[in-house]
């Protein structure tokens, strides 16, 4: 991906060599230093280390958020962009949802955060579109992979660390250690006090929480139709209305609401006036049908499927899951024990096999569900949803766990339509 400069002694940058001529500079990165001597062949223009590169896309001129963690960073970024847009500012957003511009998308789905040259082409975009704010997510992945690197934050954040893509990084412990070392540095951050896993250097950090004590804590709540709140920060206490369900959505509130303090000159009661007018992400604990009471949800790890369905736990549940294929398996049998922990019924289903025998991911599952009698495996996704939806009572609320707002399942290398809510749709007649 070539990107055009202009005012500059060359016409383009790239980081990948191939693409390196006269009128082409090259950005040599950690993941591409083994294609310098390309570069170099291919007449490339220059050579311009990613640390030098900020100033050429003006990064001096907008604030850049990165938020990491297991679970809620979609939820958190989505909301700070929608506390900052309503409160007047102007904000990009690049995350699992795709690259958003003062209310508007730009880019659809990409990967969490994409290389590190394509996030300061969307930091130019939102630069020249006047914004002042640019809210990223940053995966373990691209963290490992230094696809941050180079980037001046002017605010961190940590959600949460729970167990997932032990596939990439095989233990907990490197993967807890991989997250806490994006706040390694002296840059603010924000941290939830309530994550015992974290670690992080205590210059300019605050925090946030509900149990513990914290720059911005919870002092009390209630869930009781969606969710409120009252927030301490030193001497004062704001209360806020959210139209969100869910006690783990508390944090994610919390989180965006300390951020947007602490970003901005508004004051804390400003910010909680606007949370209200934050409707959530689509995909998450998104209700597709009322009655019957049907709910979509991207819950992929075992924290994640036990925050979602304890957030429903006053009703009978029955839970349609999954879990990826060439994913970290060791998540599998508990994902299984806590959809049976907390369901009357559960339904083992594909999700996005990729390469992987779906009869073998879900014999990983099953070896998480000690009893297994109210257990149904059917490998056909859409079957398994239909079986739910005949089974349920009026009491009852189906839940469809990990694909969330995904249009489309992955079998082998190809992605083939198919998106949750819309099989509902289809299925209810609604």
């Amino acid at each position: 991906m070539k990107i055009e400069l202009p005012n500059q002694s060359f016409q383009f940058v790239t980081e990948n060599s191939a693409e390196c001529d006269e009128n082409t500079a090259f950005v040599l990165t950690t993941q591409n230093e083994k294609y310098l001597y390309n570069a170099k062949q291919n007449k490339a223009h220059s050579i311009i280390n990613i640390e030098d590169i900020a100033a050429l896309f003006g990064v001096d001129k907008i604030k850049i958020v990165g938020i990491t963690g297991t679970n809620g960073k979609t939820t958190t970024a989505s909301a700070i962009y929608s506390f900052l847009l309503d409160l007047g500012y102007k904000a990009a957003m690049q995350g699992t949802r795709g690259f958003f511009m003062n209310d508007e998308i730009i880019e659809g789905k990409t990967l969490t955060t994409p290389s590190v040259l394509n996030t300061y082409k969307h930091i130019y975009q939102a630069v020249d579109a006047g914004c002042e704010f640019f809210i990223m997510e940053v995966s373990s992945h691209a963290i490992v992979q230094k696809r941050v690197e180079g980037l001046p934050f002017e605010l961190k954040v940590l959600t949460n660390i729970t167990q997932d893509h032990l596939d990439y990084h095989k233990t907990l412990e490197e993967y807890t250690a991989v997250k806490n070392s994006f706040f390694a540095d002296t840059c603010k951050k924000l941290i939830n006090k309530d994550e015992p896993k974290s670690s992080f250097n205590f210059k300019n950090a605050y925090t946030y929480g509900i149990e513990n004590p914290s720059t911005y804590k919870l002092i009390a709540y209630s869930l009781n139709e969606a969710s409120s709140g009252i927030v301490q920060h030193f001497q004062e206490v704001i209360p806020f209305t959210s139209s969100l369900h869910g006690f783990f959505n508390l944090y994610n509130l919390m989180g965006a609401i300390a951020a947007t303090h602490l970003l901005t000159s508004k004051n804390l009661e400003e910010i909680c006036d606007v949370v209200e007018n934050f409707a959530g992400v689509s995909g998450r604990m998104e209700q597709v049908s009322v009655l019957p009471n049907v709910i979509v949800d991207f819950a992929h790890t075992p924290d994640g499927m036990q925050q979602v369905l304890n957030a429903l736990k006053e009703k009978e549940l029955l839970v349609v899951f999954g879990a990826g294929g060439d994913r970290d398996r060791e998540k599998r049998p508990l994902m299984g024990r806590v959809a049976a922990s907390l369901a009357k019924k559960i339904y083992i289903t594909s999700d996005n096999p990729r390469h992987e025998d779906p009869e073998l991911i879900i014999e990983d599952i099953l070896k998480g569900i000690e009893d297994k009698s109210s257990t149904v495996v059917e490998l056909n996704r859409r079957k398994a949803i239909q079986m739910a939806l005949d089974d349920q009572e009026e009491s009852q609320v189906v839940v469809i766990l990990g694909k969330g707002d995904e249009a489309y399942q992955i079998i082998y290398d190809e992605k083939f339509p198919f998106d949750d809510r819309e099989v509902v749709r289809e299925l209810l007649n609604i």
